[in-house]
This record gives structure tokens, C-alpha cells and sequence, in this order.
């Protein structure tokens, strides 16, 4: 019961501009972590023709350089590993910034967070394939692994 709690006070911050750390999996969502740039950006456009009312919610870090697209719960176990993107869900987290952060400093919101969708995986992995965004988001997390040894 302790985790439902947090979990809901967790959201709860979204809402009153806080920043919230939320399990990925379960009921909510999974996580495509891609290259930011020209390319990916090139998706999230494709996507608002894709998707009635435009892309599901993409995230933009732009200290790492890095897209978080918030796909549907699940996709993790049956993505298949991916040159341009690798996608989490549980036993991750992902913090999510307050809701009506639309622009940096920090990550912010590049498609808005909205309950009715999520990002399709199939037509992202597939945009992934043509406009193959890099550096690729395991690459850079090896190369972070590397360093700290």
C-alpha cells in the first residue's frame, strides 16, 4: 500500500510544478531513450502527422542530449535491441518534470503530457530506422560505464 501512496504523491507533484520520480512499467508507461538533434526532431514532426492531435509525450534533456519518449507499458519486454534507441520499463524510474515545463533550463516537456495517449512504438521504431538518430543512447551509456572504471 506504501508504494501506491508514493506513486500518488509522486503524481500529485506533477500537477503543483514539482518535478516527480515515477516507476516505469506497470500501468504507466515504458521509455524509448533516443539522441536529441535533427533527426529525432524529425520524428517527433512525423509523429504529429502520425497521431490525432499530434506526438505523445517526448521528454527533452538538453544536458545529455537526449529524447525519453513515454511509449506504452510493455513495449520494453517486446522491443527488440535497436542501433538508434533503447527502450526501459521496470525495474527503472524516470523523473518526469512539472507538467507545464515546456522549455530549459532542465528537461522539459517537447510534446506535452497528456492521458488520452502515449507514443505508438511502431511507427517511432520505424522513424528510428530511416533518420537514425545519433549517437545512440547505449552507446554513451557504455562509454559513462567505461570512464567510471
Amino acid at each position: 500500500m506504501g508504494d501506491l501512496a508514493t506513486r500518488v504523491q509522486n503524481l500529485m507533484a506533477l500537477t503543483r510544478g514539482r518535478p516527480a520520480c515515477l516507476p516505469l512499467g506497470g500501468a504507466l508507461f515504458d521509455v524509448v531513450a533516443t539522441a536529441s538533434g535533427d533527426a529525432a526532431r524529425a520524428i517527433v514532426h512525423l509523429l504529429d502527422d502520425v497521431q490525432l492531435d499530434g506526438c505523445g509525450p517526448v521528454i527533452e534533456d538538453p544536458v545529455r542530449s537526449w529524447l525519453y519518449w513515454l511509449v506504452p507499458p510493455g513495449t520494453s519486454e517486446r522491443w527488440e535491441p535497436h542501433q538508434y534507441a533503447i527502450c526501459l520499463g521496470r525495474p527503472h524510474q524516470i523523473v518526469l518534470p512539472p507538467l507545464a515545463q515546456a522549455d530549459p533550463p532542465g528537461a522539459y516537456w517537447l510534446r506535452p503530457f497528456k492521458s488520452d495517449r502515449l507514443v505508438p512504438p511502431l511507427p517511432l521504431r520505424g522513424f528510428l530506422d530511416t533518420f537514425q538518430p545519433a549517437p545512440a543512447p547505449h552507446e554513451v551509456l557504455l562509454a559513462a560505464e567505461l570512464r567510471a572504471m
